[in-house]
């Protein structure tokens, strides 16, 4: 039974609240970043900004270093952990009165609603763009918008999969499909929503019955993919666009049932020493300058109603992104988390 204070009856019936598909209008011409000289001349007189963030430091280095060309006087300092273990330190940090982070971006919208309190309040200039389904609170910005999609290595598959419901033939079992575990993280947590929410309550069982194999992150997943040691991936489409952007024989797809969206939380702390300059880097994330970088160079989405440009694929009047009911992530994560669990026969 679910534990989250629904009935399965309940939950199943109200299916068609706990999620949406979102309306994005056609792209269009990035405008430039021209942030207020006020602004700049503060941010220059700190000169510094310490970031905490939960992506991965290779991803994180290339926005930091594309910041850092228009805005060399700031220096970054990066302190990157886990999801789980970067909100522990956080929370450690903020009761001894000794948060070091300006800025905090993270994978978790749930996890990061549930310490708002540390944060400071913040609104980029163009909030408006933003669809509002991705905001949890009027201090956390989703700078970072990760999209599900299928990946698969062109050296191995020659007849790929489709859709979602391919992944389900008996022709790509025994250990060909790959995919990130369900306690592995918000992003995931979004994935197994969707499977279950958009494919149907049985879906996880006729997948599971491929026999995939687990991988506790996308990392190590993606790695996997490109030495052969599967040749279909569930991966996020930033994850596999890096490898097949330095060269490797991966081809992605969105697959047409959906696209599952896991918008990110970021904001300037209360205790940011460097407030100003934290507030430059995230305007600068969150303008459509910033945006086009995150979606050309690294693979990213984006929460724009209007996106400055799509992912090579991406079309969304097509693919259909999709993104959870928040209420409803909070309240039946654990419980629905724990049935994934057993149906693919994982034991943490």
């Amino acid at each position: 039974m679910i534990k989250s204070g629904l009935t399965r009856r309940q939950a199943l019936h109200a299916g068609a609240a706990l999620g949406s598909f979102a309306v994005i209008g056609p792209a269009r011409a990035a405008r430039p970043f021209t942030p207020s000289e006020n602004l700049v001349e503060a941010a220059r007189k700190e000169g510094k900004i310490t970031l905490y963030t939960a992506t991965f430091v290779e991803v994180e280095q290339e926005v930091v270093n594309e910041f850092r060309k228009k805005f060399p006087f700031i220096r970054i300092e990066m302190i990157r952990a886990p999801g789980g273990q970067l909100i522990t330190r956080v929370k450690t940090e903020a009761a001894s009165g000794k948060l070091a982070a300006d800025v905090l971006i993270h994978s978790d919208r749930g996890l990061t609603k549930g310490i708002e309190h540390i944060f400071a309040d913040y609104t980029p200039p163009n909030a408006a763009d933003y669809l509002p389904e991705s905001l949890v609170s009027p201090k956390l910005w989703p700078n970072l918008t990760a999209g599900w999609s299928i990946a698969y290595n062109s050296e191995l598959v020659k007849n790929p999969p489709k859709s979602w419901m391919d992944l389900t033939k008996p022709e790509y079992a025994g250990g060909q499909i790959a995919q990130v575990i369900a306690p592995s993280g918000g992003t995931t947590w979004t994935r197994v929503m969707f499977e279950r929410q958009v494919l149907g309550e049985d879906y996880w069982k006729k997948q599971a019955a491929t026999q995939p194999i687990l991988y506790p992150s996308g990392a190590p997943c993606s790695d996997a993919l490109v030495r052969g040691e599967c040749s279909i991936a569930v991966l996020l489409y930033n994850i596999c666009y890096i490898k097949k952007r330095d060269g490797a024989p991966v081809e992605i797809i969105f697959p047409p049932e959906g696209v599952p969206l896991n918008y990110y939380a970021a904001g300037v702390t209360k205790a940011a020493a460097n407030p100003n300059a934290g507030k430059l880097f995230l305007n600068w994330c969150m303008s459509d300058e910033g945006q086009a970088f995150h979606i050309k160079e690294l693979g990213y989405l984006t929460a724009l109603k209007k996106p400055p440009l799509n992912p090579p694929g991406y079309d969304p009047k097509v693919v259909k992104p999709w993104s959870p009911n928040f209420e409803q992530y909070v309240k039946l994560r654990d419980q629905w988390v724990e049935e994934w669990n057993k149906t693919y026969g994982y034991r943490q």
